[in-house]
């Protein structure tokens, strides 16, 4: 009985099994093993990616931030610096503004501060600080679960400048009370949205992820051997 379950074409009772089904089945068992660890490696790849954009573009906004924002305006919990004219006036230096500068690069783009009450590209603006913070957590936890389990770079690298740049502006108003933006298109009167850093980023991992979606990044499928 011992010698029947110890040999490898054999099944329950000693049934014969096929040695080319026998064979089969170990070259499955290692290909299968193969596959596992290649999955391994590209999630592995994935998130290393993911997280050094994530990282990358979060620090970008956190300097230009320090170094065109006075210092002057921190403060947690508190607006200083929040709630004068914009366009009001021209710049005395290059850095520290406060807000309201305006210096014209072209005749289409101004580098300005302006201070946005909403979260990007001036949406819910009405809506209190507290709110706005609240919503934005609920957020980057939600994008952060949907990260961990992603499986494909460039829903995760996505993923990741949403995060970056959302986590940047809520930042910001923690600390400024509102965020800081500073990139202002226009056109024969026609004024686009102010922006910042953080906002380019999470407008570039939305197209990531509708890239996703289009089928774009994902590994081809091999047809079934028959």
């Amino acid at each position: 009985m011992r010698a029947l379950l110890a040999h490898p074409a054999r099944g329950w009772f000693g049934s014969r099994v096929p040695r080319s089904v026998a064979a089969r089945r170990t070259g499955h068992a290692r290909t299968s093993g193969r596959g596992a660890r290649g999955v391994t490696d590209e999630a592995r790849r994935s998130a290393t990616i993911s997280i050094l954009v994530g990282l990358l573009v979060f620090g970008l906004d956190r300097i230009h931030k320090f170094v065109q924002v006075s210092a002057d305006c921190i403060e947690i919990g508190a607006t200083r610096c929040v709630g004068g004219d914009i366009f009001a006036r021209l710049p005395m230096s290059p850095t520290g503004w406060t807000g309201g500068e305006v210096q014209q690069v072209t005749g289409f783009f101004d580098y300005v501060l302006v201070w946005n009450t909403g979260i990007s590209y001036g949406l819910f603006g009405s809506m209190p600080v507290w709110g706005l913070s609240l919503i934005m957590v609920a957020a980057i936890v939600g994008l952060s679960i949907w990260w961990l389990r992603g499986d494909t770079t460039i829903v995760r690298t996505g993923l990741m400048l949403i995060i970056g740049g959302a986590l940047s502006n809520l930042i910001d108003r923690v600390i400024y009370g509102a965020v800081a933006d500073f990139f202002h298109f226009h056109w024969q009167g026609y004024s686009f949205y102010i922006f910042n850093i953080a906002d380019v980023a999470i407008t570039l991992g939305v197209g990531f992820l509708l890239l996703d979606v289009l089928g774009f990044g994902r590994p081809r499928r091999k047809p079934k051997e028959a």
